[in-house]
């Protein structure tokens, strides 16, 4: 049994109203989530935080294992910049380097389509092919006992 209350505050950071929601979950103790979407419910914003955490977990898997997000965003004839100052202004470059830019970020898109289709077709295989996977799984895990898995 989740016990929750709901409040809509003037946030002052953002300059708007905010959807606060006190929960007190049995497991995860006490929690507050935040919304800036004030048509949706304090269930609905309970559960999509839930979600959040599947998400998050694809993301890792993104990151680490498939590399998806591993792509650098450099070009030689780029001019170098401070950590902080932040934009190119491309603008005042000429139309050939914005060309090269495009190009570069036309080649950053592709790499991340890719690794998110690499990523699919892994969870695919994984949902069907379960036997397979784990027969050909090269490593060791120290939670796997006979039995805890169901091939």
């Amino acid at each position: 049994m989740i016990s929750y209350r709901s409040l809509d505050l003037f946030w002052r950071p953002v300059g708007i109203l905010v959807r606060f929601v006190l929960v007190i979950h049995p497991q995860r103790g006490k929690l507050i989530l935040m919304s800036t979407d004030l048509s949706l419910s304090p269930e609905k914003i309970i559960d999509l935080y839930g979600i959040r955490f599947k998400i998050d977990v694809s993301f890792k898997q993104a990151v680490h294992t498939v590399g998806t997000y591993a792509y650098h965003f450099w070009m030689l004839e780029m001019t170098r910049l401070s950590r902080k100052s932040g934009n190119q202004h491309l603008h005042h470059k000429t139309e050939n380097y914005r060309n090269k830019v495009k190009r570069k970020i036309n080649a950053y898109h592709a790499h991340m389509m890719a690794g998110i289709v690499a990523q699919g077709m892994l969870q695919y295989l994984s949902l069907t092919c379960t036997d397979k996977v784990w027969k050909s799984f090269g490593s060791w895990i120290r939670t796997i006992r006979p039995g805890s898995i169901a091939v």
